[in-house]
């Protein structure tokens, strides 16, 4: 996308609904400019009246009215800023709830190809570079440029050949400024990178503490995190020196331009062709036009770091994660689910990690998958909710594809309990109604008994208020699965859809777990990748998967007797039992 349809697609979308913001700051501007100007101005008579021709009546006046020009211009200034710095927090706001809604949305493939430290990096130095275009380049260009139009009024005023001499500055710098910002652009860009990395680096020390500690790679990490920094520290002083490398430039500009224009002045003042308090109301508009001129040399820099962010943000809210069964609504009766004929590989792998799998999983019934680790069950469980979309063949419920329904009112129908417990840094109670936010205290009570988590948050300070940290930190691991058990639970779907923690548990624990389990899979369709013999051996219906295929299906007993990949995975669980 070119930055001319960046600026475009930035006013249509966002910008011109602040126009009327935008106006309101504009005038206040041209307030700022009417007032520096006039402060310039007044040079002429105060120097005239008071010191050449010794006015005492003016002596109050003359510096009187200074004070108040440079009072309304002072005031002047805050409200244009504020009206758009309001406008720049609003828009900031809006970019990032649409990148929200958009990950919020994205399929989790789609999230697996791009670090969430990366995406953190966009949802805020990104939008922060988008804001700063309405609230500070805006507001730079319209009070800056309006400054510059009254004091060069005023320098025209005082002496028309010195104005025209003073305004060759302003093309000169507006070439040093281009240049300047082309380079901004690119070094941008390769900031936003170096800053992604960085939050991704800290996110991984964050996550993995414990690991870095029983190792004792604390030195090692220590050395990558210079490594970044100093990557960091690099990009960010190239920034600051296209900044800056403005200030010298228009320091030497500026120089030449006062050492020209005294001596021309000096050459009108001999001549008698220039008067001395015109002269110092002349060289003092000039003097005050520096900043507007510096300012608006650096807004190309500005903009461009503006418009690199928008081309890293723009296309994660342009993302495609429209469901294009919206409104299709999936009519549940039994809970029946039959794959035929999947195929399905992950974009990252070259293989497929099913092969024309088949399988029939019993409405109200329990449907075990046993198999070695990568054989593809995971994968199974993951594409019944949609998390992924399968390359070939069809998955049905109750004989509707679940691809001909929104996602959804599929998901509405299905609970998923995974060994990966994802709890929540916020309190138990918003841990458990998490799948249902209009629970009952009557119902918060009842899953809370059921899934004998009531023991453990009786003994908790603040009970059902008590904040149990990051994930759960602050809970054992028992303690974790029984919470998202009883999170299940509230939202009574039809379909359960368990993964089987691997950890070894006490015994008590092990079976408070158990009867959860028993309870929540009640006459409801389940799922379990399975690692328990208890629940394999109760199972209805057992299939043995490998390499993305069904190697054999049935009960228990028939198994043992038919499959011998069945029989060597039933006496390894044995042995871990």
């Amino acid at each position: 996308m070119k930055s001319l349809d960046i600026i475009k697609r930035l006013y249509k979308d966002y910008t011109k609904r602040y126009l009327n913001k935008i106006i309101i700051s504009a005038f206040f501007s041209l307030i700022v400019a009417a007032s520096t100007a006039s402060i310039a101005y007044l040079l002429d008579p105060a120097i005239e009246k008071i010191f050449i021709e010794k006015d005492q009546r003016l002596m109050l006046i003359i510096p009187f009215a200074i004070v108040i020009a440079f009072a309304v211009k002072g005031s002047s200034l805050y409200f244009a800023k504020m009206t758009l710095q309001k406008a720049g927090m609003q828009m900031q706001k809006e970019l990032q709830l649409q990148i929200m809604n958009s990950i919020l949305l994205t399929d989790i493939e789609a999230m697996n190809k791009k670090h969430s430290g990366k995406y953190l990096s966009n949802l805020t130095f990104d939008v922060s570079m988008v804001q700063r275009l309405l609230s500070d380049t805006i507001l730079l260009l319209t009070k800056d440029t309006l400054t510059l139009i009254g004091l060069l009024s005023v320098m025209f005023y005082q002496n028309w050949r010195l104005a025209l001499f003073a305004i060759i500055m302003i093309p000169l710098a507006s070439v040093a400024s281009k240049s300047l910002g082309k380079r901004m652009g690119k070094i941008s860009t390769q900031i936003q990178e170096i800053n992604g990395l960085l939050t991704s680096f800290v996110l991984e020390i964050f996550k993995n503490h414990k690991i870095i500690k029983i190792f004792q790679k604390e030195d090692f990490e220590n050395k990558r995190s210079e490594k970044y920094l100093e990557i960091f520290k690099s990009k960010a002083v190239k920034v600051q020196s296209v900044l800056i490398r403005a200030t010298p430039i228009m320091e030497i500009l500026t120089g030449i331009m006062i050492g020209g224009l005294i001596y021309y002045a000096g050459n009108l003042v001999l001549k008698n062709e220039l008067e001395i308090n015109n002269f110092f109301s002349f060289l003092a508009a000039m003097m005050l036009s520096y900043q507007p001129v510096r300012s608006l040399a650096t807004l190309n820099m500005g903009i461009q770091q503006g418009i690199s962010a928008a081309k890293r943000i723009l296309p994660i809210i342009d993302s495609e994660n429209l469901d294009l069964n919206k409104g299709k609504e999936f009519n549940l009766k039994n809970g029946s689910i039959e794959f035929k004929n999947v195929n399905f590989k992950y974009e990252t792998v070259e293989r497929n990690t099913l092969n024309n799998l088949s399988l029939n999983i019993l409405g109200g019934k329990m449907t075990a998958l046993v198999g070695h680790s990568g054989a593809g069950k995971s994968t199974i469980m993951n594409l019944i909710p949609r998390f992924y979309d399968l390359d070939d063949g069809k998955i049905s419920i109750d004989e509707q594809s679940i691809y001909d329904v929104s996602a959804q009112s599929l998901r509405k129908h299905i609970s998923l309990v995974s060994q990966d417990t994802t709890l929540f840094d916020d309190t138990i109670k918003n841990n458990i109604i998490y799948s249902k936010l209009n629970a009952s205290d009557d119902e918060i009570n009842e899953v809370i008994k059921l899934s004998h988590c009531e023991e453990f948050i009786k003994k908790l300070p603040n009970g059902l208020d008590t904040i149990i940290g990051e994930n759960g930190i602050r809970l054992s691991g028992g303690e974790k699965q029984r919470l998202s058990i009883a999170r299940a639970m509230l939202k009574k779907s039809q379909i359960i859809l368990l993964d089987e923690a691997t950890s070894s548990l006490d015994a008590e624990t092990e079976e408070k777990i158990q009867n959860a389990i028993n309870y929540l899979t009640k006459d409801r369709t389940t799922l379990v990748i399975a690692h328990r013999l208890s629940t394999i051996i109760n199972s209805n219906k057992i299939y043995v998967i490998d390499e993305g295929k069904v190697v054999a299906e049935g009960s228990h007993d028939s198994l043992i007797a038919s499959s011998e990949t069945y029989k060597n995975f039933y006496l390894k669980q044995i042995r871990k039992d």
